[in-house]
Formats: structure tokens, sequence, C-alpha cells
């Protein structure tokens, strides 16, 4: 699939299909067209031209660039002075190789001259051939701004004396991180009206004159007299930490501890902190303890991890007691504890040694440990405890059982009760349990919090205050707003607990009840049920079906066990307002319908179920007469965009445009190369190119390796210079392929955002700019780019 092409004077262009050569003797004036759709009110399709006279256009905006293809060859297996493999397995000896005309294009120092040429050119190519996009992205940016609250706070949130929260101011980019005193009544900490604002930090201050600015992990000392936080000025994910005095508001550290690979946690006092450190391929593995007022250079390593599998990272129990470090790898967890009572020279202590297979996840409560873990083949997990300081693996009881039907994600333990995350029936769901005098959560009181909804998506949300009766949560459904709850814990038994309603997010110009919402299953080949959520217009639907096929977006992504909840996302109402559907397919290798969906199903050698899922799901949306191919459009993003670039090769008839968001897509490439960041840790979800056993199945589906001579769909492709997720190459390298071996007419633009990384934009109007930058390309492949909104607010 991914021979050397032969070098022809006059080739195929994608974008511009047979009809159009290339002319190597120079620049001619030429004229290009291209076709695009539109739907009259009885639904029928007209098809229209947009003709760009090039002639006084920039030399070749209007020709697709595609980078030169120059001789290269890539090795699987075994590469002398390579780690290829990890411990106990074996590399393919002899080594296999493959051509990769379109490697140059990778730059590790994100300065070679000619590859950055190459971007812009992408970039000067794609504004220029949708230009004439330019207003309806203004009228979908004002949209999107039209819906948001530029002035607003988040609920504030009980801590220590405090109450913290977070606001945004209308025309500033970045959030304002803030704190007022709390007063006790009751045993509560409560908020006078009348209490002063303390800004702690102010985001935009920190990110003027920059392009990028991301600022994580604030987090303030025990004491609550310092604040630490992560800072991010390229998009690379690697952070530099500062510590500021709140009551003279001066900096007593200015990104002194630098190379962190996210945030801080504080230990017992305001002496000192810990934080991970990367190595080269930017794998967390390192723990680190620093004391405030010293240089980075007498920091004192607690922790490295040699294994390149695991990633470390460190937290604090709710309870205080103690710092825990986990290593973790996809298949298997090992944990270490400091006892933070115990003075500040006590040692890192082991948990339980690592035991392939074996993932469990501790919690502290008084005596105990709370292990949520899947041992003895617990799929969906299980609840279990230990004594502390007798935390061997043999020494655990069961509590809670597993189930089939329930799974436990995660464990909040409060002083008198247990919040417990989970799934059930392909949606988030969330359970408590009391205490008992054994000071272990009692099965006998579990009760699940139910909601009206029949899609939605719940979580706990900012806790942290041990003993307390309430319980702070989110909730949202695809057609309501998030929304944060109180649940009182003394009625938490009850048939109708006592939610109190904290805030709901203000979505202006917007009523959830135009739309409603609705779950459908598609039969995959196996005979698997694969759900698929929607939300639509109300006024669009006679019952539960259009009165004829409408356009469609069908997202999708799939991997890590990763789920797409059915919760709410205001960026999608241009889409909704226009007449859309709004589905999200809920494939294997997700983990919307519990581990064994992504664990069992969804990886390793049955990684193809999640792209035959996605194609089962569009075929459903069809079948049953929702849309047709030339009314869907698809999107994924990261693996999603894996996805994205595997369902095109697979069935490109069925889609009528794609947007593929930093997309991994050179799945071959990257995961035979142990010095890419992620790739080795990454070899315990597709597998290892390296070895027999994974080589042929990878490159059945690697998009970037199936690419042939086929018509495709346009495709919009966005990335990140900076990104160390997905590297900038592949999706530049996957543009050059398509554009050489299609055979159609359709757009192919790529959009490489010079200044950011894997999560885009950080200024959340530039943001909001760029979803109205890629809505519009969409829009207009629907035919929908001259049709109205529809009001988003009821008529009285």
């Amino acid at each position: 699939h991914n021979q050397p092409q032969s070098h022809i004077i006059q080739r195929s262009i994608a974008g511009l299909g047979r009809l159009w050569t290339r002319q190597v003797f120079g620049r001619m004036p030429t004229v290009s067209a291209s076709v695009s759709t539109s739907i009259s009110p009885d639904g029928t399709i007209k098809m229209s031209t947009r003709t760009v006279s090039t002639v006084d256009t920039p030399p070749g905006l209007s020709v697709p660039p595609i980078a030169d293809e120059r001789p290269h060859e890539i090795t699987f297996g075994a590469v002398d002075g390579e780690t290829r493999v990890s411990d106990g397995r074996k590399a393919m000896d002899p080594p296999r190789s493959r051509e990769d005309p379109w490697f140059w294009l990778r730059d590790d120092t994100r300065e070679s001259e000619e590859v950055l040429a190459h971007l812009k050119r992408e970039n000067e190519h794609g504004a220029y051939i949708t230009k004439d996009l330019d207003p309806l992205r203004a009228v979908l940016y004002d949209e999107h701004k039209g819906h948001l609250k530029e002035t607003d706070a988040a609920p504030p949130y009980a801590y220590g004396d405090f109450f913290y929260y977070t606001r945004t101011v209308e025309g500033k980019s970045y959030t304002i991180h803030c704190r007022k005193p709390g007063v006790k009544q009751d045993g509560e900490l409560t908020l006078a009206a009348d209490a002063e604002e303390q800004v702690i930090i102010d985001v935009n201050v920190l990110g003027e004159g920059k392009a990028h600015c991301d600022i994580r992990a604030v987090t303030s000392s025990p004491d609550h007299s310092l604040v630490a936080y992560a800072a991010d000025f390229t998009g690379n994910e690697t952070y530099s930490i500062s510590v500021l005095d709140l009551a003279s508001d001066k900096l007593i550290e200015d990104l002194v501890v630098t190379g962190v690979s996210g945030g801080c946690t504080w230990g017992k006092d305001n002496a000192t902190f810990f934080y991970t450190k990367e190595d080269e391929a930017k794998r967390p593995y390192q723990v680190w303890k620093h004391t405030v007022g010293t240089p980075q250079s007498e920091d004192v390593c607690l922790l490295t991890d040699p294994d390149e599998l695991f990633y470390v990272g460190l937290g604090k129990t709710k309870s205080g007691r103690f710092l825990v470090v986990e290593c973790g790898s996809t298949e298997t967890t090992e944990w270490h504890a400091i006892d933070l009572e115990a003075g500040p020279d006590a040692p890192l202590t082991m948990f339980q040694p690592r035991v392939f297979g074996l993932r469990y996840y501790p919690d502290h409560h008084g005596d105990n440990f709370l292990i949520v873990t899947n041992k003895d083949g617990a799929t969906e997990m299980k609840l279990m405890h230990c004594k502390v300081g007798n935390t061997a693996v043999d020494q655990w009881q069961e509590l809670l059982p597993h189930s089939e039907d329930r799974q436990i994600c995660d464990l909040e333990v409060f002083k008198n009760f247990v919040a417990v995350e989970g799934r059930e029936g392909g949606l988030t769901q969330l359970w408590v349990m009391k205490m008992n005098e054994a000071g272990l959560p009692s099965p006998d009181t579990m009760h699940r919090i139910g909601f009206k909804d029949d899609l939605f998506e719940v979580a706990t949300s900012v806790n942290k205050v041990w003993d307390t009766a309430r319980l702070r949560l989110t909730y949202s459904s695809l057609a309501s707003p998030l929304t944060w709850y109180e649940l009182d814990m003394a009625t938490a038994a009850d048939p109708a607990p006592a939610l109190t309603t904290i805030k709901q997010k203000e979505v202006l110009n917007f009523d959830g009840d135009l739309y409603r919402t609705q779950q459908i299953f598609a039969t995959a080949p196996d005979g698997v049920k694969v759900p698929i959520s929607m939300v639509m217009r109300k006024d669009l639907f006679d019952g539960d079906m259009p009165p004829a096929p409408v356009p469609t977006m069908l997202y999708g992504y799939g991997s890590y066990g990763i789920c797409i909840d059915p919760g709410f996302d205001a960026k999608v109402l241009p889409y909704l307002d226009r007449g859309m559907v709004f589905a999200i397919a809920h494939i294997r290798g997700g983990g919307e319908m519990g581990r064994h969906w992504y664990e069992k199903q969804g990886k390793y050698l049955m990684k193809r179920n999640t792209f035959s899922d996605f194609i089962t799901c569009a075929d459903h949306l069809v079948d049953a007469g929702f849309t047709t191919p030339k009314k869907m459009a698809i999107e994924g993003r990261s693996a999603g965009g894996l996805l994205m670039g595997t369902v095109l090769n697979m069935r490109p008839d069925l889609f009528q445009v794609a947007v593929a968001g930093v997309p991994f897509v050179d799945v071959m490439n990257t995961m035979c190369d142990p010095s890419i960041p992620l790739t080795c840790g990454e070899w315990e979800e597709w597998g290892n190119p390296n070895e027999y056993k994974y080589f042929d199945y990878m490159l059945s589906y690697s998009p970037y390796d199936n690419v042939i001579a086929q018509d495709y769909p346009n495709i919009l492709i966005t990335a990140g210079l900076h990104d160390p997720r997905v590297a900038y190459w592949e999706p530049a390298k996957w543009a050059s392929k398509l554009r050489t071996l299609k055979t159609d007419s359709n757009e192919i633009v790529v959009k490489m955002d010079l200044e950011s990384g894997h999560f885009s934009a950080s200024d959340r109007y530039k943001y909001l700019r760029e979803k109205a930058w890629e809505q519009a390309f969409v829009l207009d492949k629907l035919g929908l780019r001259d049709v109205p909104k529809r009001s988003s607010i009821k008529k009285e």
C-alpha cells in the first residue's frame, strides 16, 4: 500500500481531480471550479460550481500543496541500539522494511525552514480556496459568542477557610482564579453575600503577549497562604511551576521548577511540594520533592520508573494523610505512598508491587485503604479494602463484588460516606454509600442517584472538604446545559433525595425545550448492538423520524476506553439550528458499555471492531431514513482522527465531508519508533508493529498506509505544530499522500496551527473562531451554506 509512486510530468492533483494537471514548466493562468451542493426546501439536492480565477492570485495558491517524494526506508523489528519491544517480547528478526517517501516532513525541532514553508503553504492554500466562506465563519462566530455568557463565574467550592472559584470577563480570553473567605455555620462553611474577593491569578495577565497560555493545577498550600501553578506557553505540554505568596501578592518562585509534566502536590505544610518530570519521550517517569525557596538543583528524586510502558502520576488523599504515587500502564498499575504524618523525611513505600494485568486504585479512610481493582478477573472492577501498613494483595478483602452489568470507575472518599462513579446501561451513574462503625463503606446503604432524562452525563464535581454531609456533582444532557447540584447525604436513600441546584451554566439565546434527544442501536456484523445518541430540533421531526433524510454529523472516538457521553455541548448548536442531526456513535474501543467494550472487544487484535462499528452506525442512519451519504458529515479528533482516516479508506462512498482533528493516522511508523512521545506506552493499546503478532494486523487499518487510488469525500484536517501527542507530520504526510492518489475533485484542506499543540487554541475567543472555521467548511459541503439559522429561543 505504501510503494513509491512513479514520477510523471503531469499527474492528477487532489482537490482538482482528473481535470487538472500540474504545470512543471512555469506558472500559467488558470481558472478553477469546485462543486458545491445546496438543499432546496423540498429536500432535493442541487449542484453548483464555485469559480475562482487565479490570474491575479499569488503564485500557486489555488493548487493544493503536495510535498516532494524522497526515498526513505522505515525498519520494523529489531534495530541495533533501540528498545523496540517491551520486556519479555521479541522483535521481528530479520526485520521488515517499508518505504515512506514523505518521511522528510518530520522535524523534531520544529525549526526546518523547508518544512515550515510547506506547512505555511498549506494554510495559505486552505485560506485561499475557502475565502468565500469567511462571511459564514463570521456569522458562526457571532452565534457561538451569542450563546456564551462572557462574564460568568463557576460555583464557589469550600476549601479550608475559603471559597475558591474561577470567573471570566467579557472581552478577556482567559480565566481569573479567585477566592473569598467563608464563615462557619452549624459545622459547615458558608459564603456571605458581602465577602470580599481576592484575585489569586489572572491568567489574562500571564498570557499577555503570548500566542499560547495554558495554566494548570492552581493549588493552594495546606494553610492557604501560598499557591502554586504550572504554566505552558508553547502548547507542548511541558510545564514550569511558580509559587505565589497570597498575602503580599509576590512571586516567591517564578517558573523556577521546569521540565514538569503537569502540576504539583503540596506536602503536609508550606515547605515542600512534589512533582513529576518527563524523559526525552515526554513520559512522566520521576517523582521529585522540592523545598520552596531553594533552587531546583537541590530537589530530591524519590522515584524513577525505568519501564517505558509506565507513566508516573501523583496526588494526595482527601484525608490529607497520604501522598500517593501511581506507576501505571494501560494493563497494570503499581502504587507507592508517603505517610505525611510520619515526619518530613518519611519514605516512599510500596503499596503492592506490579503484577501484569492487575490494576488497582487505593484511597484512604481511617485505618483502612479502600481499593477499586480488577483483581481475580473483575473486568468491570470491584471494591476491596485492607489495613494501613498491611497492603499486600493477599490481604485485600472484598467489600463490593464484581458485576458484569455495573462498572466501577472511581471512588471519592469522605469521612462519613463514599461516592462511587461508574457506568450502567451505557451511561454514567453515581452511587453513594455510608460508612459503618468499622470505618468501611456499607454496601447495604448503596443507592444510585436518579435523574429524569433518558440520556445524560453525571459526575462528582470539586469536593475538597473531608468532613461534610454534602456532595457536589455535575449533570447535563444533550439538550440540558451543565448544572451543579449538591446532594444532602441525610436524604441520599430517599426515593427523591434532596438535590439542591447550585447553578446551571447559562447558555444565552438557547431554549432546551426546542430540542429532543433519543438513542437508537445499530447491529454490527457480529450481532453486537452499538448505541447511537442523537440530538435534533423538535420542529424537524414527526415523532422519532424526520419526514425526509436530513444533514447529519456523526461523531466518534473509540479508543483507550474513553467515553463520549451524551452531555451538553453548545458548540453543536449552529448545526442543530440549521436542521442537522448531531449523533454520537458509541463504538467499541470506547468504554460506554463498560470496560469489556474496550478491553475485550476494541483494542489489540480486536481494533477493527472500532471502525466497522462506526461504519455500521453510519449505514444504519442511512437505512433508517435519518440521512443519506450525500448529507452525512463525520468528525473525530486524535485517536478519533485515526477512526476518520480508516473509515474513509474503507467506505469513502458513505460520507460527504469529514473533519479529522489532530489525527493519529501514521500508525505503523509512529508505533515502531520508541523515540516518538507516547509510543512505548501505547504498545499496550494498539500492539507493537515491531512484533510479528501485530505487524500485519496494524498495517491492515493504518490510515496513511492504506490510502489508495479511489474517490474520497471532502476532508478538513486540523493539526498543531507543537502537538506532543500526535506529531504535526502525521496529518501533513497524510494530506500529501491523499492528494497524490485520490481520483476525485473534492477538497482536502489542512489547517495547521503554528502556535498551539494538541488541544488547539488556549484563548477562548480564538478557539471559537477555529470552531466557526471548521463548521463553515462542513455546512458548505452539506449544502447548508445559505440555509438560515432557526431561532434557538421559543417564541411566546
